[in-house]
């Protein structure tokens, strides 16, 4: 939906977003979504406009859904590029690199 502009908010179309994972609660009313902008800038931005189209959201996501309820979007930072990066750099610790080999 974000990617091919079917929400129709330009500021918001005009930011690439990535959802990098969507997890939905037992009873099926809540899924959050854990996305990053791209470049991880402008996310105070990126929030700001994703509350300001909930409901549009929600409206388009629930039209692929057979549900009876459309579940409550909820938007968190998805941090798992960052853990990423940081794993990366410990294990490019000269320390770490010989631990391993060993």
């Amino acid at each position: 939906m974000l990617t091919r502009g079917d929400i129709h908010d330009p500021e918001l179309n005009r930011l690439s977003i990535t959802v990098g994972e969507v997890t939905v609660s037992p009873d099926l009313k809540v899924a959050t979504a854990y996305v990053v902008p791209l470049g991880g800038g402008h996310a105070d931005e990126m929030f700001d406009l994703l509350k300001r189209n909930k409901s549009e959201l929600r409206r388009a996501v629930s039209k692929g859904l057979t549900l009876k309820f459309a579940p409550e979007l909820r938007f968190r930072l998805d941090e798992t590029f960052d853990r990423l990066d940081e794993t990366r750099r410990l294990f490019a610790q000269d320390a770490v690199r010989r631990d391993l080999e060993d």
